[in-house]
């Protein structure tokens, strides 16, 4: 509970509007989008500036108040779910577009501002921001830095992390740090930065971001290939890579996810076969005609059931859809959606996505994998409803089954999604108790009071590894 001597200094930090305590208000901030999580907080602040974040921070440290920074909940790990109560920061006003540097080639930005408006920002003037969340639509770059956010350009451009050059950051203590800069090089000290990108909020408060940006390249062309089985849609991956080719997009659908996308989209998509690729390449026009040649090629030499390239960016689009509009699809079957995410090696993806099935089978529960196959990111996406407790029981244990799988093939527990409460009772499994216990280390070092976004990322118990007869 926030005392009423600490209430009053929030109030007079940011006044009465932007302090909200009614219990509408309590509910509306006390989930996110991952299902089956739900905590009040006591409060939700609503700082117009760094500096009164640093006052607001300054207020938790001394009544060891929790802090959950939250930009619009589209995380999938329950990270913004204020499961111990305190306050909720949103950032609805700080979401401004604060300098695009055309001479040094960055963008500076606050938090709150909505990932696809900085994109739309940046490619007005000619220049590229590759990383391209499914959620950039709603969800904020705060959020994006927090959870370290990939997307479909992952493959051949890199995630959040590879693009944010500097920081400002508020420290669970209130003081104000500068990190990075508008520099091509820069090893003054331990790397802040990239220290504070996928920390999920545990370690600080991020307040401003600098990016580093590239030139829009000059052309794009997609394509996508129909395969009967799963296992050659594999290979194609593989051999596209030894090719020495490095798509933009290098994107899975299985066969069950396929049906669904195509009765949503309605597209075209043939819902016979085994498995899809959806391929971009973009670049210079030649190098983008060569490669997609090339990609053709290889598709039909693993025995490709059909081949085809946009002819248009309009055609383009329309194929892009079909992986885009995965999710939503999937959404319309039952009503709960879990979609979850596991990396393996690339050369693994045919063989991970048998043991999703085997596994789904096995628990009789109902999951359709697709994914980014360039860098071994997969999506098994579950099915369910959460009011039948027997079934959502069957669920867990089919997930546990797939993490234990990835990290046998030599994966991990997610690429993409973060950890959260949803992977924390698992990430010992992937970097061991010993891991862990660095992890907290360091946390303790940031944050001796635990108060910035406490009970994510750190389970109280770790679960024990699933031994699975196969």
């Amino acid at each position: 509970m926030i005392s009423q001597e600490a209430k009053r200094k929030f109030l007079g930090i940011v006044g009465e509007k932007n302090y909200l305590d009614s219990k509408q208000s309590l509910v509306a901030y006390s989930y996110d989008a991952t299902p089956n999580y739900q905590a009040l907080p006591d409060a939700v602040v609503k700082p117009r500036n760094t500096q009164e974040v640093s006052e607001i921070v300054k207020v938790c440290y001394e009544y060891k108040i929790p802090i959950v920074p939250r930009g619009n909940a589209t995380n999938l790990c329950a990270g913004t779910c204020p499961l111990e109560g305190g306050i909720v920061l949103i950032f609805n006003h700080m979401n401004q577009i604060l300098e695009i540097d055309e001479e040094n080639l960055t963008v500076t930005v606050q938090p709150g501002l909505i990932t696809l408006d900085m994109i739309n920002a940046v490619e007005a003037k000619g220049l590229f921001y590759p990383p391209d969340p499914s959620s950039m639509k709603i969800s904020t770059i705060g959020g994006n830095i927090n959870e370290c956010s990939g997307g479909l350009r992952g493959l051949k451009y890199g995630v959040t992390r590879d693009y944010v050059i500097a920081l400002e950051t508020v420290l669970p203590n209130g003081n104000i740090i500068r990190t990075g800069g508008k520099l091509a090089k820069d090893v003054a000290g331990y790397d802040f930065t990239r220290l504070m990108v996928g920390s999920e909020g545990t370690l600080g408060v991020i307040t401003e971001a600098t990016f580093k940006l590239i030139p829009m390249p000059e052309a794009k062309k997609t394509m996508l290939a129909l395969y009967d089985s799963l296992e050659s849609a594999g290979r194609t991956v593989s051999k596209i890579i030894a090719n020495k080719i490095i798509p933009t997009t290098l994107e899975f659908l299985d066969q069950p996810t396929i049906r669904v996308v195509e009765d949503f989209a309605k597209i075209g998509l043939p819902t016979d076969v085994g498995a899809v690729l959806l391929i971009e390449q973009d670049g210079p026009i030649e190098v983008v005609e060569k490669d997609i040649n090339r990609i053709a090629e290889i598709c039909e030499e693993e025995k490709a059931l059909s081949v085809q390239v946009a002819q248009t960016v309009e055609e383009g689009t329309a194929l892009t859809t079909a992986r885009r509009s995965a999710l939503s699809a999937l959404a319309r079957l039952k009503p709960t959606t879990i979609l979850e995410d596991a990396t393996v090696p690339r050369s693994k993806i045919a063989e991970m996505v048998r043991e999703i099935e085997e596994i789904a089978k096995r628990n009789n529960v109902q999951i359709c994998t697709f994914g980014h196959a360039g860098d071994g990111n997969l999506h098994p996406t579950c099915m369910t409803d959460a009011r039948d407790k027997e079934e959502m029981h069957r669920v867990e244990i089919a997930f546990e089954e797939i993490f234990e799988k990835a990290i046998e093939l030599g994966g991990t527990i997610t690429g993409e999604h973060g950890v959260g409460v949803m992977k924390s009772p698992y990430l010992a499994w992937k970097l061991g108790e010993e891991g862990v216990e660095a992890m907290k280390t360091l946390k303790l070092a940031f944050d001796p009071n635990n108060i910035m976004n406490p009970g994510k990322m750190f389970a109280k118990e770790s679960r024990k590894r699933v031994v699975v007869t196969r």
